[in-house]
């Protein structure tokens, strides 16, 4: 099992969005979504939420390193909504990511089946016999010659998705303290950022987009 120490950022709360049914805010890099199951690790977005907005309820995680958009339900009946829109794909997401070398294709998809990798957790890992099905379409924005920028749209919701499907590419998420090594791991923090979450409003049924400035 890899460890990692805990030292969340001391920032202001972030929030995108509120009214009352859902609450929308910009997780920063480096804190959690949820607690940990370590000591010490209690400090978290949704913690920091609830001292705020007590009806706070989780939807869905984005992984500590990553920062960007999440949605909180603020009672169970839209909670419930919203995570159904989740399990059923409904909801569209996309990140923004920096990526060791230059990506090519402009424009592709990786559809490689993900599991656990029950040894070196945190770690995810491709497995054809026992992964679940991932697919995750991406769109090169920018490069330069030792990295390129990309969008990245997850059509599945599968742990470290996006980070693993890039590395085996051979195009690591710079920053990434698990799947990249050399260079491409020396950067102060994963370069993965939730940019948008387009989701049906649970009480009004409107479709609405939420986006979060990416910070690199």
């Amino acid at each position: 099992m890899i460890e990692f120490s805990y030292d969340p950022p001391d920032v202001p709360l972030s929030v995108l969005y509120r009214d009352d049914d859902i609450l929308v805010a910009d997780k920063p890099a480096g804190l959690l979504s949820v607690p940990g199951k370590l000591p010490g690790r209690d400090d978290c977005l949704i913690a920091r939420l609830a001292a705020e907005y007590p009806r706070v309820l989780l939807v869905h995680r984005l992984d500590c390193d990553t920062s960007g958009v999440m949605v909180f339900a603020l009672h169970k009946p839209a909670q419930g909504a919203l995570g159904k829109q989740f399990e059923r794909r409904e909801v569209e997401k996309t990140y923004l990511a920096r990526l060791w070398g230059r990506l090519s294709p402009a424009t592709g998809r990786v559809d490689l089946p993900l599991c656990a990798d029950w040894p070196n957790r945190p770690r995810q890992m491709v497995s054809h016999d026992h992964g679940r099905a991932a697919q995750t379409d991406w769109e090169v924005l920018a490069q330069t010659d030792t990295e390129t920028r990309t969008r990245l749209r997850p059509l599945t919701g599968r742990s470290h998705q996006l980070r693993v499907h890039m590395a085996e590419l051979g195009h690591p998420i710079l920053g990434d303290p698990i799947y990249a090594t050399g260079p491409a791991r020396a950067f102060p923090r994963l370069m993965l950022h939730a940019e948008s979450l387009r989701l049906r409003h649970p009480g009004t049924g409107q479709m609405m987009t939420f986006t979060a400035p990416c910070p690199f």
